[in-house]
């Protein structure tokens, strides 16, 4: 059964859209209730959310006391609207904060397919769309409360409006002002979220693909001038509120000292050299990986083609200053992948090349067999029995994904390998984020505090009489369970907090200068639990003792 086979069972021009989002949506639905918070990116984003919602301050991003002057307000805009409909602030509950990121995923699955649909049909537009959505990059940050799907949804939007725009200019299907409305939308969405990212990437095609073709006057149909009204509209009241609020430091924060570092130099242990993208686009781009050598050599070959080489156009440029960038994380490259989808979907027009099916069944083989033995290990080092039981159940998809993909390219069926390729892979990732990630207990450090903490009738948001202090963890974590009054000390200060009649967390190389500080404050501390683990953000091991005051331990019934 070919692509276009499917597409007249189960894909329209109109369903291709829904069912690339509906795919998307399933890809997330694992871990998304089931993943503890992590660090320290998405703890940090999702606490200053909360004290957005619990201030009443939408203007100001904030991080316990300490600005967060990094990136724009939509995310903790998309995410304080998420948690006011869904939850509230005081449960404290991930998955509320991590519902932008999926529909940002949903989005780009959708933008993806439907630009897909304005140079091929409507079988190999789902597939695009479905393609974009499984990858291990995508399908990953749509469950972390973090900018990152949101922004590829917003910037797959633009592109793919962009797109339909460029083509109806070379003679392709009309594309109205409709079409330009959600251009706009798309790069003043991606402004309000990541600043000059998605611009950056819009803007290199434009140029990229205007000066491929020599032709520039495309360009003057875009609506510019209503266009970037509504864009200043989106986002120069909160820029001109930050500005006064911050009295002008939200500028210097986040162009002088983040973005502009991260252009400069390795940024927080992230510096890598060019070429790690490319290194690490066959896991990224797992499973769709097994089209991957096809779509390079359908990028070249029919580079001819408006539609090919606007895709060709939207990758390359953005992809280049992705690499040069000296800090590097793998997620960075999200906003290119809808281009790269696109190119394996025309790919599946044609027969397949032996020499690309061959190289992209061994790097599906390849990347499954890795992330099959990666979980294996992971559950042995950090888990429990779940873990392990998880771990073999996702290892035996990974290996039927790798299977599947292998025999039906062997068998020439490229559409098949991609589309079964796609469905075991999604399940395994599934079971690796949703089953063996939450369950490597020895890994979640400060999920178990909170826990423990509950237990014992000490959280915070049981009522308990004043912050936590904690000496020789760090983890933003810790802060989102507790709540943004959490104390994040010294040793002193976690005995000066015993002396208080309030709880301590110390790590046990700070114990003995704890207790030190307990005997000149004249108090006395009692454990209540003993947490042990790897704190993953910086691969040091931690043993974390939970105290209480001795007084109110012996007044406990």
């Amino acid at each position: 059964m070919t692509p276009k086979d499917l597409a007249a069972r189960f894909a329209t021009p109109r369903r291709a859209p829904l069912l690339a989002a509906i795919i998307a949506l399933l890809a997330a639905l694992p871990g998304l209730f089931t993943l503890p918070p992590t660090d320290r990116d998405e703890s940090r984003f999702a606490e200053a959310s909360a004290q957005m919602l619990e201030s009443g301050d939408f203007t100001n991003i904030m991080f316990q006391q300490t600005p967060r002057y990094k990136k724009p307000v939509g995310i903790y805009w998309l995410q304080s609207a998420s948690v006011g409909l869904l939850s509230s602030p005081e449960q404290r509950a991930i998955w509320a904060y991590r519902v932008p990121s999926v529909l940002g995923a949903m989005l780009a699955a959708a933008a993806c397919a439907w630009g897909a649909l304005a140079f091929t049909g409507a079988g190999e537009a789902a597939m695009a769309g479905a393609l974009l959505a499984v990858t291990v990059s995508l399908s990953t940050e749509e469950i972390l409360a973090t900018t990152d799907a949101a922004l590829c949804g917003a910037t797959t939007l633009a592109m793919a409006a962009l797109a339909r725009l460029y083509l109806a200019a070379r003679g392709g299907a009309p594309a109205g002002w409709s079409t330009k409305l959600l251009f706009w939308i798309g790069v003043a969405a991606s402004v309000l979220l990541k600043g000059p990212i998605g611009p950056m990437v819009v803007g290199l095609a434009m140029i990229a693909v205007s000066a491929w073709d020599r032709k520039w006057r495309w360009l003057s149909g875009l609506g510019w001038g209503w266009g970037a009204l509504l864009t200043a509209a989106a986002v120069l009241p909160w820029a001109f509120a930050i500005t006064v609020v911050s009295d002008g430091s939200f500028w210097g924060s986040a162009l002088g000292g983040d973005l502009a570092p991260k252009l400069l130099r390795g940024m927080e242990g992230h510096g890598e050299p060019p070429g790690y993208y490319l290194a690490l686009s066959p896991l990224l781009l797992f499973p769709a990986v097994v089209l991957l050598p096809a779509a390079l050599v359908t990028g070249w070959r029919r580079r001819a083609e408006p539609a090919i080489r606007f895709a060709v156009c939207w990758l390359v440029p953005a992809w280049l200053v992705f690499e040069l960038a000296p800090t590097k994380l793998p997620h960075y490259t999200l906003p290119t992948f809808g281009a790269i989808a696109w190119l394996m979907a025309a790919a599946l027009e044609q027969p397949l090349g032996r020499r690309a099916r061959w190289i992209g069944g061994a790097l599906l083989a390849a990347v499954a067999l890795g992330l099959a033995v990666a979980g294996g290990v992971a559950a042995a080092f950090f888990g429990t029995a779940w873990s392990c039981a998880f771990a073999a159940l996702a290892g035996v998809f990974f290996v039927a994904c790798a299977i599947a993909g292998v025999v039906l390219l062997a068998r020439r069926r490229a559409g098949l390998a991609a589309a079964a390729a796609g469905a075991f892979g999604l399940v395994a990732h599934g079971l690796l984020v949703g089953g063996v990630a939450p369950s490597l207990t020895k890994l979640w450090l400060s999920n178990q505090v909170a826990q423990r903490l509950a237990a014992a009738g000490l959280s915070p948001r049981q009522g308990l009489s004043g912050p936590v202090t904690v000496a020789g963890y760090q983890e933003p974590s810790l802060v989102f369970a507790l709540g943004a009054p959490t104390v994040l000390g010294s040793a002193k200060e976690a005995a000066a907090a015993i002396a208080q009649g309030r709880v301590a967390v110390v790590e046990k190389r700070l114990d003995p200068v704890f207790r030190a500080a307990l005997a000149a404050d004249g108090a006395t501390a009692r454990p209540v639990a003993t947490v042990t683990g790897l704190d993953y953000s910086n691969g040091h091991a931690q043993i974390l003792t939970l105290y209480r005051p001795a007084a109110e331990q012996a007044a406990a019934p």
